[in-house]
């Protein structure tokens, strides 16, 4: 894994690194295990005045490879869905959670698309349990221009010494942002 890590980390520098960063971040969505904000951040702080482009590339890329993922989850779940959840130690929690998946709307491709939580498993899962593919792709629209931009909009601002809090905390700040909201819409709901 960790030389998946440095290879990944390695094609922010080559020539063709916008291709690259559109084939990892389509590739995310749907099988590939490396995060595409690890090429966006060096490519990003390498030229700030990209950063919007840099993340409108990895949002379509990242949304049209999710609908590779809901292809899978729709189509081969057994035959490819299946083992790819197994293979990211979601297997079980995916047969249990397929009951509930689609009465909580929205909410977990949202969660996924902004959090560290692995966006393939709820792609394949959107597409195993027969999410309604508009309210897919939308809320995917969302989420990951919200993350891919935020963090763009993050380096643009302060550049390279962000990096670090970019790369380590912005998992933890986007999933208490989203238990946050999760937590407003219920109080609402229920008070």
């Amino acid at each position: 894994m960790k030389r998946l890590y440095r290879w990944t980390l390695s094609l922010a520098d080559h020539p063709y690194a916008m291709w690259a960063l559109v084939i990892v971040a389509f590739a995310e969505s749907s099988f590939f295990p490396i995060p595409p904000d690890l090429l966006m951040i060096p490519m990003i702080i390498a030229r700030p005045n990209k950063a919007f482009l840099i993340a409108g590339l990895a949002m379509a890329a990242s949304v049209t490879g999710g609908l590779l993922g809901y292809a899978i989850g729709a189509l081969a779940f057994e035959q490819i869905g299946r083992p790819i959840l197994e293979m990211l130690g979601k297997g079980d929690a995916a047969l249990e959670f397929n009951t509930r998946f689609n009465d909580m709307g929205f909410w977990p491709v949202l969660i996924a698309g902004l959090t560290p939580f692995p966006y393939k498993v709820i792609t394949i899962m959107s597409g195993w349990t027969g999410m309604p593919l508009g309210t897919f792709i939308v809320t995917s629209i969302i989420a990951r221009g919200a993350r891919f931009f935020l963090v763009a909009a993050l380096l643009w601002k302060f550049g390279d010494p962000i990096r670090n809090f970019i790369e380590r905390r912005l998992g933890l700040v986007l999933s208490l942002f989203v238990a946050a909201l999760l937590g407003g819409f219920i109080l609402v709901r229920y008070l």
